[in-house]
């Protein structure tokens, strides 16, 4: 349910939606509806796309904001 609430939020289609993470828009739809599981790189994107959190995406939190970015240890 977040997923429509959000493309909807930002005016967005499906089709359009789709169109950014490179998949066919019935699986997005099929995203959208838990009818198939996100993968991660796709849900990594669309946490960009909705500046918010993956775990907002999961519906781990309420807190739709993103995590401050820290730096990557090599």
């Amino acid at each position: 349910m977040r997923l429509r609430d959000l493309r909807e939020d930002y005016d967005m289609t499906q089709t359009t939606l789709a169109d950014l993470l490179h998949v066919k828009q019935n699986t997005y739809s099929q995203y959208e509806n838990g009818q198939r599981q996100i993968p991660i790189e796709v849900l990594i994107q669309l946490a960009s796309i909705f500046k918010t959190s993956t775990d907002y995406l999961l519906g781990i939190t309420d807190d739709p904001r993103p995590y401050p970015r820290g730096k990557t240890r090599m």
